[in-house]
């Protein structure tokens, strides 16, 4: 069986109830919902953010919940298209970039990595946590990625880190490392692979464009 995604088990209730509002409110004011001021002033979306806001307060994680949210309403209004990436896929996503750049990639999906094969150190002086997959959408000629880790049946709640950006130029690692070589003790030996700085999950996101490209989208 599949895993859910961040989208399953968040935002089931609010694709029925809430996002079509949005839409049309969005269509009526002719604002592209690639561009997140114009959408936080539709007051669905307002109204939204103050429900998944927690009782207790969110502090500097308020830009990951607006994040969260935006790239949610756009992967549903795109189609709801998750991108199975399996071990041998992504293997060969992480050793070289396609040749194919995926121009013909849907406008927003959801691309879901095999569990605990994708790992990264989300916040300074705590454990590195496993990516469950990551949001990719366009906006313009630049890219959104929302990275989604630590998603675990013993958990409330998970892990949020977004960049943007265009396709990074000639990406190194300061320490002369392979990018997304395993920075866990153990890590090749086991065939993890390891994000380190959002540049990488940059890129890890324009990669996925050529796979997404090859899927079909569901009517």
């Amino acid at each position: 069986m599949p895993r859910p995604t961040p989208f399953d088990l968040v935002f089931t209730r609010a694709a029925e109830t809430v996002f079509p509002a949005v839409r049309a409110a969005l269509e009526r004011a002719g604002q592209d919902p690639a561009e997140r001021d114009g959408f936080l002033m539709v007051p669905e979306v307002v109204s939204l953010l103050h429900d998944l806001r927690p009782e207790e307060g969110i502090g500097e994680g308020m830009d990951q919940l607006v994040a969260l949210l935006h790239h949610a309403y756009r992967y549903w209004d795109a189609g709801q298209l998750t991108l199975p990436v399996s071990a041998d896929q992504a293997a060969a996503l992480f050793d070289a970039p396609p040749s194919d750049l995926g121009d013909r990639a849907p406008r927003a999906y959801y691309a879901q990595f095999e569990d605990r094969q994708v790992w990264a150190r989300v916040v300074d002086q705590l454990p590195a946590e496993p990516m469950d997959g990551c949001f990719v959408s366009t906006t313009g000629d630049e890219l959104r990625v929302l990275g989604i880790f630590g998603l675990r049946p013993d958990r409330d709640g998970f892990s949020a880190v977004e960049t943007a950006g265009p396709r990074p130029h000639a990406l190194e690692r300061s320490d002369g490392s392979p990018l997304f070589s395993p920075v866990l003790a153990g890590g090749a030996a086991a065939g993890l692979h390891s994000l380190v700085g959002a540049e990488e999950l940059l890129e890890l996101g324009w990669r996925t464009r050529a796979l997404a490209a090859d899927m079909a989208v569901p009517s």
